[in-house]
Parts: C-alpha cells; structure tokens; sequence
C-alpha cells in the first residue's frame, strides 16, 4: 500500500491507555517514509490535543497526521457555504475547527445548527437547537456514534443526541463523519493518496470497515475495540483482513508495502 488510515480509538488506544504494538505500528508507518492519517470520529480535541494524548500514551504522531470528524465537517462547510452561521453544540475541537474555516457562532437565524461530541450536553443548548432546526437551520452533526467510551462504561454520544433533536423536529442530520465515506474521500486528499493503494485499519465494522469498503480501499479489522470475533460474519460485507490487534497489522505494512512497488501510482 501506498498510503495508510488508521483510527484511534480501539486500534491504538482506550481512552489514553496505548494498545500493545500502537507504537511501534506508528514507528513502522513512519519508517516507511509513505503517507499515513490517524482517524477519529471524536470531535472533542483538536489534532494538538490528541497529539498530546497520544504521545502521553508513548504514541509520537505528527500533528498534522490527525483528521477528525470536526476538521471533515469544518471542510464539507467551507465546500458548501464558505464564510456562514453556525449555531454548534460542541467542543474545542469543532468550534476551533469552524473558527479556522471564517465561520461565525450564533444564536440568530444561522444557517446550520451544527452538533458535536461533548462531555457536558446541555438541555437548553439542545432545546436551542431543536427551536432552530425548526425555524429552518439546516442540521449536520460531525459523526453518528450513538455511544463513545469512558473509565466507567459507555456515554452518550452525538448519535444519540442527533437522534434526540430529531425526533422533536421530524429532521434528519447530515453526518459528516464515519460511515460516510466523504470523510474517507476528504482524508484522502489531505494526504494526495488514491483509495486502490490505500488500506483502512479500524475496530468497527459499521463504520470503520464500511466506510473503507464504500471508498474502495482494503480494510483491516483488529479486535481490540467495538465489534468482536462473533460479530463480524453477522455483517452483510467482510474486511480484507481480520486480525487481533494492530501489533498484527505491522507484518501487513511491510507485505503490502511490497505488493504497492507493483502497483501504478495514480498519485499526481
């Protein structure tokens, strides 16, 4: 493979606790010299942030090897209406992602009501956004996880409050993020890469793996996170690959890389 997207959590980390081989998966991909991005449907931080966390976790990632649900939404934005409104239910991670873009943050009349991922959602910010979806804002939410994890089991996530504000306004969102494979496309162009010499590594089969399959690259699926051995054949679609962990995937880098140098570079 010519280039490489991982996600984080469950394939790298939980929470800031670093999967065995995580490191040294990192090291291999960047010892190859070929491009990689690390991807999280989290919201939350901004790629400094989980810099910091990953490299806290003896992960040493480059900053600009990180793409998240807010920078995808934060692009799909700026294709779509450069320089608009937004009402964001949400954290640094969305909100400094907006900013970057030139959009501003309101209450009066926005063009978007624009939900994220936070750890504190408030019942008048989601009363807020239901009274302006209702005026007519159009709805995009950064991801559709219904459930992120924590130290004490599963939280909320904006899946769920998406779900919330629909069900009292009778309107769907737009998720930018994983399945949708614009944020596979949109990771793709950040690092010039091209889906057949591509391979996707994740944890979940409804969103890492179909994402992957639906953007025309080979997926690996490590059974450190969300979806177990048991489940994967209960899946309409299969992984390339099916492994335990990412310390796995560091023999498929080098294999594959082998298999790339006869593969046409579409790269310009």
């Amino acid at each position: 493979m010519r280039a490489w997207l991982s996600d984080m959590d469950g394939v790298l980390v939980h929470e800031e606790e670093p999967i065995p081989g995580a490191a040294e998966f990192v090291r291999t991909l960047t010892g190859t010299g070929r491009p990689f991005l690390l991807l999280t449907n989290n919201s939350i931080f901004t790629p400094r942030d989980l810099q910091a966390r990953l490299h806290r976790s003896g992960i040493d990632v480059p900053e600009r090897a990180i793409w998240t649900s807010a920078l995808a939404t934060a692009q799909f934005l700026d294709d779509q209406r450069p320089g608009g409104t937004a009402y964001v239910i949400g954290e640094a991670g969305l909100t400094t992602a907006l900013h970057e873009i030139g959009y501003v943050m309101t209450e009066r009349d926005p063009e978007y009501v624009v939900l994220g991922e936070t750890r504190t959602y408030s019942f008048e910010a989601i009363t807020t956004a239901i009274r302006l979806v209702e005026r007519g804002a159009r709805f995009i939410a950064t991801n559709p996880d219904v459930s992120g994890p924590s130290v004490n089991g599963p939280i909320p996530a904006t899946g769920s409050v998406a779900a919330l504000i629909t069900k009292a306004t009778g309107v769907e969102p737009y998720f930018v993020g994983k399945p949708n494979p614009l944020m596979m496309r949109s990771a793709l162009n950040r690092i010039d890469a091209h889906s057949e010499t591509t391979a996707m590594v994740g944890d979940r089969m409804d969103t890492d793996v179909v994402a992957g399959l639906e953007a025309g690259l080979r997926t690996i699926l490590v059974l450190t996170g969300s979806t177990q051995a048991g489940q994967v054949d209960r899946f309409p679609y299969r992984p390339t690959e099916v492994v335990a962990s990412v310390a796995d995937v560091i023999g498929l880098v080098d294999r594959w890389n082998d298999d790339a140098e006869e593969v046409v570079d579409f790269a310009p």
